[in-house]
């Protein structure tokens, strides 16, 4: 679901960079290879064990995710499992043990089966099935089985299951609600009573459905007029009552409460922002609400019994992006992250508030003080509307020293670029590219109307957006405007050749991470789990069995490859289910009949997206040496 003073703004950031150019002229910095880079870890999740003295994560510091629990009383830290094929990623403990739940896929073909990591150490897997997607969704009232949405009875649709554990074997499935027309279960009651479903209809509207396992109806519970869409979180433990997050009559998303009995629906949470999730803990003692504030997560805890909210610590440096509160509803885990440095993992003690790192995941090797925070900036696009983005400026750049810059598109379409770390980001800055991540109209987390301009207008008044970055970065006095490139992955590759090809003057190089390349294709094969969103993505994106083919047609780059006359990278995992890797084959092709430099990077065993240490070392290296030669034009590339 998708301003302030634009000329104050940018008048008042020009100046201020001046002035910091001017004050930082002398000073002095160090550069780290890609290596030092990928020294630091990457974590995920933090769940706390049944007696609350440990907390399970996923870590990629063996070059790979693997499940790690530490122990929060001394701080020591475990390796669970030690893969070094496919990334795992921790899901719960099982209740009353030390087992643990886990998933994984193979090569990264989003296949994701269920395993059950065993106190010996062993694994076995709890949903074999192959060519199916398994997702786990948590635990029954008794703790005496497992809930998980599956598509194994039919690829196209995702049923509901419930799974006893203490036999741990796929005849032990029981479904509890069989999709058979894309309405996909969201929520549960805890007498399993009720299942809320949702039904995408369009990219901005939708339906939510009540379902009652004991009598079998369904009814529509989301009667409204005008766009509208519905995401079910959580029952009242009473099963009484349904949170849901909407933009019913809204720009933004708002966390409402429906009575089932009576239809009474209760605006309970409303900002200037989208709520992006919320759930209850597990005593119903404290609500979690996380809001997209900005391009930032905001994370707010209500004391249920008060309405008041809970004050969390703060720490220095850094925000809170994530939560997760123990069962006793003593502890908190929290997730700090920064748009400089990888995430942290902390615990909080509500009573001693006492708190306590349980992470250090920055290469020590790495001064903090070398990396750059992004800042969320805004500039006017050609027809005056305001665009949001993120600035990230090298500490070398100056009116004396311009730097080359890179506009970077983020995924999507209805993506965001956000105060999150990532690697490459930070990589290219310190070796002095200048960065805006642009948040083109479409984008989400500025409201409804925002996220739905470009609807079937893509690679048109959006990568005008992206164009008119150049100008801010330009403006900024500190950009060698002759250097300017386009970066972006998946959909934010497909923006990157739409400008390669509908604009070749504009950017002196372009990099392809995964991008869609011929439109056509890519709608006609997108994978079988996607059925009850594809009427939504038509909706947005054109159906390529009408006449929406002519426009597809035309604004895919495969078909105008033709135009390309700066040179263009390209990257691609084989398995990838999304963007097949004939996209990236073809295009690649097509730009060598011109004879621009063209390189090709593919990896065998990743998917939409890379998730071994290795094959992003050597990506990501290939792509700095490729803009050291073709942007920045430097005679003797090093890392």
């Amino acid at each position: 679901m998708k301003k302030f003073t634009t000329l104050f703004l940018v008048f008042l950031f020009v100046i201020s960079c001046k002035k910091d150019s001017e004050e930082k002229k002398e000073e002095s910095f160090n550069t780290y290879s890609i290596n030092q880079f990928f020294k630091n870890i990457d974590i995920g999740g933090g769940t706390f064990s049944e007696d609350e003295s440990k907390l399970l994560y996923t870590s990629n510091e063996s070059g790979i995710f693997n499940l790690y629990e530490i122990t929060l009383s001394s701080g020591e830290k475990e390796q669970l499992t030690d893969s070094k094929i496919d990334s795992y990623f921790s899901e719960s403990y099982v209740p009353g043990t030390n087992q643990i739940i886990y998933s994984a896929d193979q090569g990264g073909n989003e296949n994701y089966k269920l395993y059950l990591l065993e106190d010996d150490g062993s694994s076995s897997v709890l949903t074999p099935k192959d060519s199916v997607a398994n997702q786990f969704l948590g635990w029954s009232e008794n703790d005496e089985f497992m809930y998980i949405r599956s598509n194994r009875r039919d690829l196209r649709f995702f049923d509901l299951y419930k799974m006893q554990i203490d036999t741990a074997k796929q005849t032990k499935l029981e479904i509890l609600y069989e999709n058979t027309e894309g309405l996909d279960p969201n929520a549960m009651s805890q007498d399993e009573k009720y299942i809320a479903l949702v039904q995408m209809l369009t990219s901005a509207n939708g339906k939510m459905y009540l379902f009652n396992t004991e009598t079998g109806e369904t009814e529509d519970i989301s009667v409204h007029e005008g766009d509208a869409l519905y995401e079910p979180e959580f029952f009242s433990k009473d099963s009484k009552s349904l949170f849901y997050l909407t933009d019913e009559n809204s720009d933004f998303v708002y966390l409402a409460k429906r009575d089932l009995e009576t239809g009474a629906v209760e605006k309970l949470y409303e900002t200037n922002w989208d709520v992006w999730y919320a759930y209850d803990s597990e005593n119903g003692k404290y609500r979690v609400i996380g809001i997209n504030e900005d391009a930032k997560t905001k994370v707010i805890i209500l004391d249920n019994e008060t309405g008041k909210e809970v004050k969390l610590p703060k720490i220095e440096g850094g925000s809170i992006s994530s939560v997760e509160i123990s069962k006793s509803e003593k502890l908190i885990r929290l997730t700090v992250s920064t748009s400089a440095t990888p995430s942290n993992l902390f615990v909080y003690n509500f009573e001693t508030e006492e708190l306590k790192q349980l992470t250090n995941t920055l290469n020590p090797e790495i001064d903090k003080a070398d990396l750059v925070e992004g800042k969320v900036v805004r500039y006017t696009s050609f027809d005056g509307l305001e665009i949001p983005a993120i600035y990230y400026q090298p500490k070398t750049a100056s009116e004396e020293n311009k730097v080359p810059a890179l506009v970077w598109v983020h995924g999507g379409p209805g993506g965001q670029s956000r105060l999150s770390y990532f690697t490459l980001i930070q990589y290219l800055v310190n070796h002095g590219y200048a960065i805006l991540a642009v948040n083109n109209r479409g984008s989400g987390g500025y409201g409804k109307e925002f996220n739905h301009l470009d609807d079937q207008k893509h690679g048109s008044e959006d990568l005008q957006d992206c164009i008119k970055g150049k100008d801010f970065l330009i403006d900024t006095g500190v950009i060698d405007e002759d250097k300017i490139g386009i970066l972006g992955g998946s959909y934010g590759g497909f923006m990157t050749m739409a400008a390669m090809t509908s604009a070749p003057d504009e950017f002196k190089v372009g990099v392809n991470l995964f991008g869609v390349t011929n439109w056509l294709r890519t709608l006609n094969s997108i994978p079988p789990y996607w059925e009850a969103f594809r009427t939504a993505l038509y909706d947005e994106m054109g159906d390529p069995t009408t006449k929406d083919s002519v426009r597809l047609y035309e604004i895919s780059p495969l078909f105008h490859a033709d135009e390309i006359k700066n040179p263009v990278m390209v990257l691609q995992g084989l398995n990838d289910v999304r963007v097949i890797p004939e996209e990236s084959d073809e295009i690649v092709a097509e730009i060598k009949k011109n004879e621009v430099p063209v390189e090709y990077v593919v990896f065998d065993d990743e998917g939409h997206g890379f998730m071994k240490k290795e094959n992003e070392i050597e990506g990501y290296g290939k792509i700095k040496t490729f803009l050291d030669k073709y942007l920045m034009e430097v005679k003797e590339v090093k890392d």
